[in-house]
């Protein structure tokens, strides 16, 4: 049997042409990019949350020597939410990057650990997390859920 995944997700050619309270979190999610801990890969990420308290948290990685004991900027930052803000459901992530890792074209995208935990904060909190996914060229993918990211992840319906 032969079955199909459809994945949803918006394209912006830059993240200005979202709103005013995106371009917000954009900025934020720079700004703490760049006091990110990445003396070894020289690659910055930063992540911003939007609860819906209205409380931004912000994230970024953080790397160490004794890899892989570093921690990416979307789990610094879900997991402070989680962790604080127990009440509050995470309504938005912002993640950006700086560094000469990837094409200026391309967007950066969270890696599989980070995935699972969005997916597991979306079930914790009943609800979706919308996902929004800077490039080096102010170039955005939007998604709606973690599910169109990771269709197959660990507990969920499959």
């Amino acid at each position: 049997m032969h079955r199909e995944i459809t994945i949803k997700y918006e394209y912006f050619e830059d993240y200005n042409e979202l709103s005013k309270d995106e371009v917000d979190l954009i900025q934020k999610a720079y700004g703490i990019c760049e006091k990110a801990y990445a003396p070894y890969s020289e690659f910055k990420v930063g992540a911003s949350i939007l609860l819906s308290n209205g409380e931004v948290i912000l994230g970024n990685n953080q790397e160490n020597t004794a890899y892989p004991s570093g921690l990416c900027a979307e789990r610094v930052a879900l997991f402070y939410a989680n962790a604080n803000y127990d009440s509050d459901k995470v309504q938005t992530i912002v993640v950006v990057s700086n560094g000469d890792l990837i094409d200026e074209k391309l967007v950066i995208t969270p890696c599989g650990s980070c995935r699972q935990v969005m997916l597991e904060s979306e079930k914790r909190q009943d609800e979706p997390i919308r996902i929004v996914l800077v490039a080096h060229n102010r170039s955005v993918y939007v998604f709606q859920s973690i599910q169109d990211l990771l269709p197959f992840g660990f507990g969920s319906n499959f």
